[in-house]
């Protein structure tokens, strides 16, 4: 962990920048560097400064490829070290400027201890789907141990108006869909979730989107729950003047659906869908549909925690060639119990770090 200490202009290259960082040693070292994120005048910032020797990923390769870096003269100034992008450390494909830490982070302190996590990397048979998450994890090493567990309850605090009538939810093909619980969530601020979310996820094989994404799928890691996101104020009504809508039914035959990564779907008769009063707002267990996602203009967030038929999800996902990770789980079978316990975490941490 460096600090900026000052940002220079560079005396033969306008794109170049002379950054002078401290990094624990004695002395601070001087870098030239062209981030984006770093500009003349700058100073204060907590960043990750790599010094001659370390190894790095070469962001600029087709190909993963990993460089040691040396010490070098860039345009007439020698450079003694390196600020890095989060592609260079293999954090993530970000390579648009360089990993601005937070203000807290211990100068000098090694990158692995104050970023580096324990990561159990578990290879699971199929039956033991019930440990597709941190809880499942814990239950299963309480009864292979005889210790005890110990589970939080989650817990939301609530304010404003109730949910009744602001909702209309019906589960048609009852079915398919043994249980669907709704929250609501309004004003809520669209952002970046916090540091330590996002480098959680990334530990576990996920690309941060956003706060209220990131929840959602945190919420999933820990409790085995998927969840879904709805911004509210695109969700139809059935009724003119009457709430938005929610109806999980079969799909018409040849209905059609573009799902969140911007494929267009064409449904059977047997596949679950998730309708608005228009038509359709997601593919039941599996992922939700473009128009209704929740984008960097959405205020009021619909919290979907549904309970889905194993076989039907299979089916589903497979015919379509839509491998998420909702559908691993939801494919072989999620506890019904589990609806209520992972939208009251999820609202909850929508509520303090989403200001919902």
């Amino acid at each position: 962990v460096g600090q900026v200490v000052e940002v220079r202009p560079h005396p033969n290259a306008d794109r170049l920048v002379l950054a002078t960082v401290e990094y624990g040693a004695a002395e601070p070292l001087e870098v030239v560097t062209r981030a984006p994120n770093l500009h003349v005048g700058d100073a204060g910032q907590k960043v990750v400064f790599a010094t001659v020797g370390a190894r790095l990923i070469d962001p600029y390769a087709d190909t993963l490829k990993y460089q040691t870096l040396k010490k070098t003269k860039i345009r007439g100034v020698d450079s003694m070290g390196m600020v890095c992008s989060e592609k260079e450390l293999g954090l993530s494909d970000e390579h648009g400027g360089i990993l601005i830490l937070p203000d807290d982070a211990p100068v000098g302190t090694p990158l692995v201890d104050y970023m580096g996590d324990v990561v159990l990397d578990l290879d699971l048979t199929p039956n033991l789907a019930r440990c597709f998450s941190v809880a499942g994890v814990a239950r299963e090493t309480a009864a292979l141990t005889a210790a005890a567990l110990h589970l939080p309850a989650p817990m939301v605090g609530a304010t404003g108006d109730p949910i009744a009538g602001r909702v209309d939810i019906e589960i048609a093909d009852p079915d398919l869909c043994r249980r669907y619980s709704a929250a609501l969530i309004t004003g809520v601020t669209i952002g970046p979730s916090p540091e330590w979310m996002q480098r959680r996820l990334r530990l576990a094989g996920m690309r941060p989107i956003n706060n209220i994404v990131d929840i959602t799928n945190y919420v999933m890691l820990e409790w085995g729950q998927p969840l879904h996101a709805f911004d509210y104020r695109w969700l139809q009504p059935r009724t003119l003047g009457g709430p938005p809508a929610i109806v999980v039914r079969r799909a018409h035959p040849e209905e059609k659906i573009t799902t969140l990564d911007g494929v267009e779907h064409t449904l059977g008769g047997e596949m679950l869908l998730i309708t608005d009063g228009g038509g359709p707002v997601g593919i039941a267990g599996i992922m939700g549909g473009l128009d209704s996602e929740v984008k960097e203009t959405t205020v009021d967030v619909l919290l979907e925690a549904a309970n889905f038929d194993n076989i039907s999800v299979r089916r589903t996902a497979a015919a379509l060639h839509i491998p998420s990770e909702a559908a691993q789980r939801f494919g072989r079978g999620v506890d019904p119990e589990l609806t209520l316990i992972g939208l009251r975490q999820a609202c909850e941490l929508m509520r303090t770090l989403a200001g919902g």
